[in-house]
């Protein structure tokens, strides 16, 4: 263990260590600031991580699960992080550290549930915020982006095309 984290209690540690694993979409996003970590549990030698992915069938999960158990791996010797739909995941898990890092990194963070959607069946934005210029005048490219999470954006303000997160 490095960085100070061995002084703290063991599932703090964890948490803080969780801080290191990204999604491998998003890596300046956490997976902790993401959301996807459902819970953690310690026990002497044990330790244990629910994940729950973001969509059914999202690509990113087994990395994820995977570098979860790789970073924990000096912590116990029996470590386990598994993919549960216990839960539904919801974009408002997504902290507001993660929200910021989205748009630093140039997308366009989900917008909150209350939020209205161009079709019930479909959660996307008739326009979002820039996540370059900050401006709404914005349009819809695509709905269907690189991942079953994003969509296309174009703004017109700054020219630039961005992905954003649909609302879950």
């Amino acid at each position: 263990m490095s960085g100070g984290i061995s002084s703290l209690p063991l599932e703090q540690a964890v948490w803080a260590a969780l801080e290191d694993v990204h999604d491998p979409e998003i890596p300046t996003v956490s997976v902790v600031d993401l959301g996807v970590v459902r819970r953690v549990q310690v026990a002497p030698g044990r330790i244990r991580v629910e994940i729950l992915p973001t969509f059914v069938g999202c690509p990113a999960v087994d990395v994820m699960r995977a570098a979860v158990e790789e970073r924990l791996s000096g912590f116990a010797a029996d470590v386990e992080a598994r993919v549960t739909f216990a839960e539904p995941w919801t974009s408002e898990r997504i902290t507001e550290q993660g929200r910021q890092r989205l748009r630093a990194s140039g997308f366009g963070p989900p917008a909150p549930s209350t939020s209205e959607c161009v079709d019930p069946h479909l959660p996307v934005l008739p326009q979002a915020t820039c996540p370059y210029c900050g401006s709404r005048n914005t349009t819809i490219e695509n709905a269907f982006g690189p991942t079953l999470c994003r969509a296309i954006y174009h703004c017109a303000a700054c020219r630039q095309p961005f992905e954003q997160f649909k609302t879950v």
